[in-house]
């Protein structure tokens, strides 16, 4: 967690280590320490007005561990990665990780049919760029993923990996359901208590088209027709914001038992690069939405 501290803001601030502490309680050096942050994300300081970092003692045990099992052979963002992991909350929510970390990005209240077109949108631009990329599909319940169940086999065909998470309730377990000798994507079950269980998401980890929607329902709309219900929503191109949206996901995967998730989260373990999403890619990805609310506003 990246936050400014002030003597105002809470007793204790001044207890907390130096990024020397931290070096000399761990045996690595304040510049390897600097290195990892820059290149990783960990470990994640907090900041004083001045800049300086100070972490929390929890901080000792989590580069630890990352020194131990990079000692014993496991690859140096491989280990952090699942340090990472493991080090978000219990119940991560991928809309709470973006208004956390980008809160630049607006967020804005939408009918469920635009979400549609939305997340249609984004589906098929990925269908079309077929890049190898991971996606994941946050659906609710098993009725909506059973909706999308073909468009969700067609990602999976082009996708590094695709997974879909709902209350799937004959599943006990992650696992993959394809169609006769074409996999799909890995069915993530979730209980109701889970955040993402309750969360519309679409996460697209590409190069040329990053993109994450992610919106949770308003409550007290039981009358209102099923297209229209409003979401609180957000969406970005930023390849920083979603590639955070995407760790979330596949440390919510690996936790439920995915084998899947690991290679995911190695392939996430890098911050991704300065660039921005591709322009054409972005402008055909809005040509879909248009022409998919079109679709709806006349149906």
């Amino acid at each position: 967690m990246n936050t400014e501290l002030t003597n105002a803001q809470g007793p204790g601030w001044d207890q907390l280590l130096t990024i020397g502490a931290l070096a000399e309680r761990t045996g690595l050096s304040p510049a390897t320490l600097r290195m990892w942050e820059q290149r990783h994300g960990f470990p994640r300081p907090q900041r004083l007005e001045s800049g300086h970092r100070r972490y929390l003692d929890a901080d000792v045990e989590a580069v630890a561990h990352v020194v131990r099992r990079r000692d014993a052979g496991v690859r140096l963002d491989v280990a952090i990665a699942d340090a990472l992991a493991q080090a978000e909350p219990g119940t991560p929510s991928v809309y709470a990780e973006l208004r956390r970390k980008h809160p630049h990005v607006p967020v804005q209240r939408l009918q469920k049919r635009t979400l549609l077109a939305l997340s249609w949108a984004i589906e098929d631009e990925f269908c079309a760029k077929a890049e190898r990329a991971i996606i994941f599909g946050g659906f609710q319940q098993e009725r909506y993923y059973a909706a999308a169940r073909p468009r969700w086999h067609e990602l999976a065909l082009v996708a590094r990996s695709a997974f879909a998470f709902a209350e799937f309730p004959d599943l006990d377990r992650p696992q993959v359901v394809g169609t006769g000798s074409r996999p799909g994507p890995v069915l993530v079950p979730l209980p109701p208590e889970e955040p993402l269980a309750r969360e519309w998401t679409v996460v697209c980890d590409s190069v040329d088209l990053p993109a994450a929607l992610t919106a949770w329902e308003l409550p007290g709309q039981q009358d209102v027709p099923d297209r229209e219900r409003v979401f609180e929503s957000i969406i970005t191109v930023e390849p920083a914001a979603v590639r955070d949206a995407a760790r979330v996901c596949a440390g919510v995967a690996m936790r439920a038992g995915a084998a899947e998730a690991t290679p995911a989260l190695y392939d996430l373990a890098d911050r991704p690069g300065p660039a921005v999403a591709d322009l054409g890619a972005v402008s055909a990805m809005l040509g879909r939405v248009l022409s998919y609310v079109d679709r709806f506003g006349a149906a």
